[in-house]
């Protein structure tokens, strides 16, 4: 499995942050109704259970709004991934439909709330890590334009940052030619339920995208 590390700087301020992380090989495709039916059913629980005014209060993504406060971004205009997700779901808005393998990180992101990304191997060159992103650092975002990544926790290899809990770059991103993918799951409260979502990831994945020869760690 690809090296991937946390910094020691972003461990400091944060040593609760873990990563749990998956690689795997696939099949990009359109989502089967299947796996639509899940994130509708996801989405239904979600709208009779939480409202919006609560969402922040939620512990890991209340943990992850913390941990941006100590980094020195404010978590209410960067929202961490899975806020942003949920917020749209409790408005009434939906989640998009991209890719089975989209979808899949947008299924566990709604049911686990932990921010989770997922890029293309291919386009990654070892070594990986998870550091703070320096100041006037940035990316083009997928969808978006130029986003500042300056303070966020950022994923960075060997050609530059690619990933961050708030919002990914375009050149890691998941298209229908995607082979092999790296699924990052962010917790900024410890390793509580990390491995067990990344045992329902693994299944995801198996289930809905054809993966094969997966391969999970946890990186404290």
């Amino acid at each position: 499995m690809i090296d991937i590390i946390i910094s020691k700087e972003l461990k400091e301020l944060c040593p609760d942050l873990v990563l749990g992380c998956i690689q795997a090989k696939v099949s990009v495709e359109s989502s089967p109704k299947e796996l639509w039916e899940e994130i509708n059913s996801c989405c239904d629980v979600l709208q009779r259970e939480i409202h919006v005014e609560e969402l922040e209060a939620l512990p890991r993504i209340k943990a992850g709004r913390e941990a941006y406060k100590k980094l020195g971004k404010a978590p209410s205009r960067y929202r961490l991934s899975s806020e942003a997700l949920i917020r749209r779901v409790l408005q009434g808005k939906g989640v998009y439909k991209i890719n089975n393998v989209v979808d899949i990180n947008n299924l566990i992101s709604l049911k686990s709330t932990f921010p989770i990304g997922s890029y293309n191997l291919n386009n990654l060159k070892s070594p990986i890590i998870l550091r703070i992103g320096q100041k006037e650092e940035q990316y083009k975002g997928i969808g978006k334009e130029l986003i500042n990544i300056s303070s966020l926790p950022v994923l960075t290899d060997a050609l530059g940052s690619f990933g961050s809990p708030t919002s990914d770059s375009e050149r890691a991103m998941i298209t229908n030619d995607v082979r092999e993918i790296l699924m990052c799951l962010f917790s900024f409260n410890g390793e509580k339920d990390v491995r067990e979502y990344l045992k329902y990831s693994e299944e995801l994945i198996e289930k809905y995208a054809k993966g094969i020869e997966i391969k999970s760690k946890i990186v404290l």
